[in-house]
């Protein structure tokens, strides 16, 4: 049975979904966030199974250090990490400043880094554990107009799959998760490069409307700590279009094109 589950980016959304399933099959569970209101909440719902909740941000390897510390001073090491925490971005390579690439590259995938840095070894030396990493249906398509998100998720992905091969010999287990539209707070928290305001709104409209439940991801993420896949798509059309990417990729270009003019994203 897992015994104590770290998760990132857990004050909201599929982070804090997450959380609560995990501590729901038994486990323990340390969570972190920069919401510290969001975080205050959860640890209340939480309970006796909040192991431990600390404001940081992933990108900050300081931070990330002094919290995997302790994680540690808790257990010799995480059963499962869940790398969650991360940000929205729209807007294409004409549109994204350098500022904005700094900031998706420094959370979306620097947060990955820091949480497999800092988590991994710990895990070898027991010969268990399982790194979560969050990326996305967009880590294998590469929509357009979105390019620096598209780009963090794609090296999450890759990343996962890299690290997946090297830590197997270790006992060591890496999953990629790969959600599709689900209803969370990262469009409404997230950048709009170029934008007017009006393409945030309808983006808005789009996922409170049409996406899933983070608990649906969440769901996800407990069976793959179980079954320990490669790489899990999570909703429809995260399903089709790893099918289609893997198959046909001028096809998914199409779909994905088609999809973007209908919804105007």
């Amino acid at each position: 049975m897992t015994q104590l589950v770290v998760v990132t980016g857990a004050a909201g959304g599929i982070g804090r979904a997450t959380a609560l399933r995990f501590a729901r099959d038994g486990a323990k569970v340390a969570v972190c966030d920069v919401d510290q209101a969001g975080l205050d909440s959860l640890a209340r719902e939480l309970g006796d199974r909040c192991a431990l909740a600390q404001r940081v941000d992933v990108s900050d390897r300081a931070q990330m250090k002094a919290f995997a510390d302790a994680v540690h001073a808790i257990a010799p090491a995480a059963d499962v990490v869940v790398n969650n925490a991360g940000v929205g971005l729209s807007g294409g390579i004409l549109d994204t400043s350098l500022d904005d690439w700094d900031w998706v590259l420094r959370i979306n995938l620097g947060g990955v880094i820091h949480g497999s840095h800092f988590f991994a070894p710990a895990m070898v030396a027991q010969r268990r554990g399982h790194l979560i990493n969050v990326s996305s249906c967009l880590g294998y398509y590469p929509a357009p107009g979105v390019v620096g998100y598209v780009t963090s998720k794609f090296a999450v992905l890759g990343m996962s799959l890299s690290m997946r091969a090297e830590l197997a010999p270790h006992n060591v287990r890496v999953t990629a998760i790969c959600p599709g539209l689900i209803a969370t707070g990262i469009v409404e928290k997230g950048r709009f490069a170029g934008d007017t305001g009006a393409q945030k709104e309808s983006a808005v409209k789009i996922f409170r409307e049409r996406g899933r439940s983070p608990d649906q991801v969440a769901a996800a993420i407990v069976r793959a700590a179980k079954r320990g896949p490669a790489v899990r798509p999570v909703a429809p059309e995260a399903w089709a279009l790893w099918a289609l990417s893997r198959l046909a990729p001028g096809a998914a270009g199409d779909l994905g094109r088609r999809v973007r003019d209908r919804f105007a994203i």
